[in-house]
């Protein structure tokens, strides 16, 4: 099984399913609060990790986020954005005309974005925890790039998974996408079953009766 095929399996989910499969197994993924900040589409891929923090040096220095933007070669990456400050941007439409020429999916920031309406009228999707006009320069730093970053209160490696809808955003960890992607698949089927017998008829409180659930659980660790 090649990771273009997993990925592709992986992005034919939702973060509901997703979301789900990781209950199953006790893994910590799902956020609440970074959702679409304009009606873009949903994005899947592999996490590029940056970690920003408050400024500190009043001297020039090159523009956050922009050296990640130029090291990405690969056209499967989502930028994941940790350390935003509540009213200040960390994303604008500049980024997001760099990123896109480097076919970056989409961004996820835990913090803000400005200029969303040109993010939107090139198409790039951004997900985040709202909207500002209150630039980044002299306030906001990148601080690392490629460690671990804690999203949402989610620890996201590099290259773990990222799955991004209207209900939100979850980080899937790289070491166990596999697992989550067939445990993911079987709760879709299965749900969709369910759907199909409550449109039939059948008791909405027999179909979604916990004991329902049993044969989604065989099988997982």
């Amino acid at each position: 099984m090649t990771s273009i095929s997993l990925l592709d399996r992986f992005a034919a989910l939702d973060t509901n399913t997703v979301s789900d499969a990781l209950d199953f197994f006790d893994i910590p993924g799902a956020t609440f609060g970074l959702r679409p900040l304009w009606d873009c589409p949903n994005i899947v891929g592999r996490a590029s990790t940056i970690q920003l923090g408050p400024k500190v040096d009043a001297g020039p220095t090159v523009h956050l986020i922009s050296p990640v933007i130029a090291k990405i070669q690969s056209g499967d990456r989502i930028l994941v954005i940790a350390g935003g400050i509540d009213g200040i941007s960390c994303w604008g439409d500049i980024l997001a005309n760099a990123a896109q020429f480097r076919r970056i999916r989409g961004s996820v920031i835990d913090g803000m974005s400005r200029d969303i309406d040109g993010s939107e009228s090139i198409g790039y999707p951004v997900f985040g925890r709202g909207v500002t006009m209150i630039s980044a320069r002299n306030r906001v730093a990148q601080v690392s790039s490629g460690e671990p970053v804690r999203v949402a209160g989610v620890l996201v490696h590099e290259d773990d998974y990222v799955i991004a809808d209207r209900c939100g955003t979850v980080f899937v960890p790289a070491a166990r996408i596999e697992e989550v992607v067939e445990l993911g698949e079987r709760i879709a089927r299965r749900q969709d079953g369910m759907v199909q017998a409550v449109r039939a008829g059948r008791s909405v409180a027999d179909v979604m009766h916990d004991k329902e659930f049993d044969a989604i659980k065989e099988g997982c660790r």
